[in-house]
């Protein structure tokens, strides 16, 4: 989906459930979407946010990444480093959420987008008859960059 449509989607999820995409909710989208390989914190959507819209407060942030999810425009993830981080829901209503690496020795952060937990859930939900509607993996580890400096000392 490109830029201006998925900005036309979620101002359409906004105004469905009585909101409105505002010049701050716009500023953090733009921001979201040009971090989508970094899953930031409120922090850094934050300081990237004041660069679009310098009287923006945390508090609003917070705010709005808080309707944001709410509403199923952005995933709230927890890496276990302290931080809640976000990402925008890119994907269609038929597909699947992708899964995370997470490297134990730098923090990045990559993702992986093969579902391989097709048969599994559909084992799942015969033997315990619970509908499953989505599912999310991570992954602990150590990323090619740290095994080779792993290896080096």
């Amino acid at each position: 989906m490109d830029k201006e449509a998925l900005l036309a989607s979620i101002q359409k999820k906004l105004e469905i459930e009585g909101y409105r995409l505002t010049p701050q909710r716009n500023s953090i989208v733009q921001v979201l979407l040009e971090s989508r390989d970094a899953h930031p914190s409120a922090e850094e959507i934050y300081l990237k946010t004041k660069d679009i819209y310098p009287e923006i407060g945390l508090t609003t942030i917070y705010r709005s990444l808080e309707l944001l999810e709410k509403l199923n425009i952005v995933y709230k993830l927890d890496y276990g480093d302290g931080q809640s981080r976000y990402e925008l829901d890119l994907t269609d209503d038929d597909e699947h959420y992708h899964h995370h690496l997470i490297c134990l020795e730098c923090g990045e952060i990559s993702e992986f987008k093969g579902d391989l937990l097709d048969s599994l859930e559909d084992k799942i939900a015969s033997e315990t008859d619970f509908e499953i509607v989505d599912h999310s993996l991570k992954f602990f580890g150590y990323c090619k960059k740290c095994q080779k400096q792993k290896s080096a000392k």
